[in-house]
C-alpha cells in the first residue's frame, strides 16, 4: 500500500506540474512568433530550440512508424484481455491490471481528442497549409504511456530473462526515440514536447498507484 500512496502522490504533482506549466504557456512571453503570426507561449525558449533543430522530415516520418508500433503494443495488450476474456467467461476474471490498462487506454483516447481541438499553442509548421494545435504533443503522450506501461506488463509477466530484457529495452527505445525524434522533427515546439512528456507520466503513475492497490 506503501508503493500505492506513494504513486498516487507523484502522479497527482505531476499532474499539478502540467497544469501550472500549461498556464505558463498560455499567459508566459506569449508572442506571433508562429506561423501565420499565430501566438506562441513561452516564444523565446520554443523559438530558439526550433530555429537550432530546424525541421527534419526524416525524424518525422520516424516517428509515425514509432508511433504504429506503440499503437501495435496497445493492440495486443488488447487482444490479450479478449482472450482471457473468451477463455476465462468473465469480464471480472480478466486480469485486473489488464482491464486497468484498457480503461486507461480509453482516458488517454479521450485526453488525446480533447488536446486536439483545444487550442494552446499552433505548430511551428503548417500542416498541408493550415494551423494545427500542438500542445500537449499528444503522439508523445501516447507513445510514453503506451511504451511506459508496456514495460511493466513484460517486467510482471515474461519469465523467460533474455526475452524479457528484449522487450523492455525495444519498449524503452521507441519511448525515447519517439521524444526526441518529436523535437528533432520541428513539428512540435519544445514546450509541446516537455507537456507531453509529463502528462504521459502523471497517468503512467496513477496506473501504477490503482495497479499496486491491487496487490
Amino acid at each position: 500500500m506503501k508503493l500505492a500512496k506513494n504513486s498516487f502522490i507523484c502522479s497527482g504533482i505531476l499532474f499539478a506540474l502540467f497544469a501550472v506549466f500549461t498556464f505558463m504557456v498560455i499567459k508566459v512571453d506569449v508572442s506571433a512568433s508562429g506561423p501565420n503570426q499565430s501566438m506562441v507561449g513561452l516564444s523565446a525558449v520554443n523559438k530558439f530550440i526550433f530555429d537550432s533543430v530546424g525541421v527534419n522530415d526524416i525524424w518525422y516520418k520516424m516517428t509515425q512508424i514509432l508511433g504504429g508500433i506503440a499503437i501495435l503494443t496497445a493492440f495486443g495488450f488488447g487482444v490479450l484481455g479478449l482472450v482471457q476474456l473468451i477463455k476465462r467467461k468473465s469480464l471480472f476474471k480478466v486480469d485486473k491490471d489488464i482491464l486497468l490498462l484498457g480503461g486507461f487506454y480509453l482516458l488517454i483516447i479521450v485526453v488525446y481528442v480533447l488536446f486536439e481541438h483545444l487550442t494552446i499553442n499552433y505548430r511551428p509548421i503548417l500542416i498541408d497549409g493550415n494551423l494545427e494545435a500542438s500542445f500537449p504533443s499528444t503522439h508523445t503522450m501516447l507513445a510514453v504511456f503506451i511504451m511506459s506501461t508496456a514495460i511493466y506488463q513484460f517486467h510482471s509477466r515474461i519469465k523467460n530473462k533474455n526475452l524479457r530484457y528484449t522487450a523492455e529495452g525495444v519498449s524503452s527505445v521507441v519511448l525515447v526515440l519517439t521524444v526526441v525524434g518529436r523535437l528533432l522533427s520541428g513539428v512540435h515546439w519544445f514546450t509541446d514536447i516537455v507537456s507531453g512528456v509529463i502528462i504521459s507520466f502523471a497517468f503512467v503513475m496513477l496506473y501504477y498507484a490503482f495497479v499496486k492497490s491491487f496487490n
